[in-house]
């Protein structure tokens, strides 16, 4: 299972107590923001596309979307979400459990500008029922990401 891909990863890292599995489901933002008691734009949503036929995962606040014309500026190409059937066999993790954590080789992260505005946000932990609080650098340093990008837009 995924979780206990991540689950290891934290562990081996001497973090394992600070992912939290919950009896309720968090697989959509507004479930994973109820089970933590949080404002929705802190979980740390992660959208997994495909860019030139390879993996790419997007971590971004909680209510930020894609803006497409941003998206297209910085990969040169269209936003085209994987599939479920995709998204577990490129990423490794289930839709509502997609994490930056334990990815499968190949897997490029980005994490976008919109989380810069929290101190601490909640990622999944690779099930529908899990997250972690991390503070921005630490979720730079578990995410193995590639660089900060500004593909999103904020509510107004």
């Amino acid at each position: 299972m995924s979780i206990e891909k991540v689950k290891s990863y934290f562990a081996y890292r001497g973090m394992a107590e600070r992912v939290r599995e919950f009896p309720v489901s968090s697989a959509t933002v507004a479930l994973a923001a109820e089970a933590l008691a949080c404002e929705p734009c802190r979980i740390a949503k992660t959208l997994s596309f495909l860019v030139e036929d390879k993996p790419v995962l997007i971590v971004a606040a909680g209510d930020a979307k894609i803006d497409n014309p941003k998206y297209k500026t910085r990969f040169r190409t269209k936003a085209k979400m994987l599939s479920p059937e995709q998204t577990v066999e490129l990423i490794g993790h289930a839709v509502g459990g997609v994490c930056p954590f334990a990815v499968n080789d190949g897997v490029t992260v980005y994490l976008d500008e919109s989380l810069k505005r929290f101190e601490t946000v909640f990622p999944a932990c690779g099930s529908s029922n899990s997250a972690i609080e991390l503070t921005i650098p630490e979720l730079e340093e578990h995410s193995a990401y590639t660089s900060w990008v500004d593909v999103c837009k904020l509510p107004e």
